[in-house]
């Protein structure tokens, strides 16, 4: 079109435009009102792809942090800790690189069209590498599309970083690249963190064996007027444990019954179906038992509730009363890790959801405990301790 209505460029003017006035250049008084709305519209449907962003962005935020390259709290599906910190944080970047590149159409098509063919890049070798190691049904075509669209899409992002690296594509690539590291150093944190619980397993696998030798099997049926210790638990796994053993330690026999909670968090990573969910909530099932059967086996009345949602602290209005209305003399507990040197990056990609919970419980006069599990630093060479 461009070719055939011999449009060039006109100072002030998209290409666009010049299209659509040679187009009409013989329609008359008809023309004013055909270039207002073909162009109003065009410009509603930029609008509304921006807005794809913002839709998409929250769900890629997600899934990478089930997999922890961003921050683990914007892994869940409530509106408050995914879909509004995570238009806000695009938002912000957005007004930023505004800002920053002073508006320039120049510098940000730029900027929008390398990373755009990253994306696309990514996308055709993941789609490679799929066809490649599942090597289904016609397997081979599909390669063959996907390896073809791999080809043409890194000619291309080849071709623009190189004819504009020095208008603006150096830039391009130096925040592309910074962003691309703060996803590396937030995994290796995640996977540094991992490393520490996992001393706090092999503690519990220790903990637990010794007892086992020790105490026989005698369950007792609780009794719901009795005292009650109500613990919040994640999986179960050392937390959990060295929580429970804190409320031993530090209670003796001040509690006669023993409930362990587990909120099953319907997240980016198993909200996929029906049956994902209800694996999810055979799976929580299966934790609090053991916390039960654990205690039973020392002769201490215990038993296991389980609730599912996407947010532990807006399940708390449920879990509080449900938990109440049949143990009323109950107190509520929750474990925090505390590492040995608390930074600003501890604070940022730890949730610390439990004093959250506290906060929510305080409101409706309800007493809950929070336990402080310290895990040391790891030092190279050495393993964690925890305490």
């Amino acid at each position: 079109a461009y070719l055939v209505y011999n449009v060039g460029h006109v100072q002030g003017k998209t290409l666009n435009a010049v299209l659509f006035e040679n187009m009409t250049a013989t329609w008359g008084g008809g023309r004013t009102v055909f270039m207002l709305v073909t162009l109003i519209s065009e410009a509603l449907i930029l609008f509304i792809a921006a807005q794809t962003g913002f839709l998409g962005g929250p769900r890629i935020l997600a899934n990478m942090a089930v997999d922890r390259w961003m921050p683990s709290k914007f892994a869940t599906l409530s509106d408050r800790l995914v879909t509004q910190n995570g238009i806000l944080l695009m938002g912000s970047a957005a007004m930023v690189t505004m800002f920053l590149t002073g508006g320039s159409v120049r510098l940000l098509v730029v900027f929008y069209s390398i990373n755009v063919f990253i994306t696309f890049c990514l996308s055709q070798a993941g789609m490679v590498r799929h066809w490649w190691t599942t090597k289904g049904l016609k397997w081979k075509r599909k390669l063959a599309i996907n390896g073809i669209g791999l080809l043409m899409c890194s000619f291309i992002l080849l071709a623009v970083v190189v004819i504009k690296f020095y208008e603006g594509g150096w830039i391009t690539l130096i925040i592309t690249g910074l962003l691309v590291t703060a996803a590396v150093w937030i995994n290796k944190y995640y996977q540094n963190t991992l490393k520490q619980l996992k001393r706090l397993n092999l503690l519990m696998e220790e903990v637990e064996r010794s007892i086992d030798d020790i105490l026989p099997d005698n369950p007792v049926e609780p009794n719901p007027k009795a005292k009650t210790a109500v613990l919040f638990v994640n999986g179960y796994n050392g937390l959990g444990l060295h929580a429970l053993l804190d409320i031993v330690k530090l209670f003796s026999n001040e509690f006669k019954n023993y409930v362990f909670v587990h909120v099953g968090v319907l997240d980016a990573g198993n909200f996929k179906g029906a049956e994902e969910i209800d694996n999810l909530k055979r799976q929580i099932e299966r934790d609090v038992n053991k916390y039960a059967e654990f205690m039973r086996r020392q002769g201490r009345p215990a038993e296991g509730m389980t609730f599912i949602g996407t947010d532990v602290v807006s399940e708390i209005n449920k879990i509080g009363p449900a938990v109440l209305e049949k143990y009323p003399n109950s107190v509520f507990f929750g474990g925090q890790l505390v590492f040995a040197h608390d930074t600003f990056l501890d604070r940022l990609l730890h949730n610390y959801t439990v004093f959250a919970m506290q906060r929510q419980f305080y409101r409706e006069v309800i007493q809950f405990i929070i336990l402080p599990i310290r895990v040391d630093s790891v030092a190279p060479g050495s393993e964690p301790a925890a305490k």
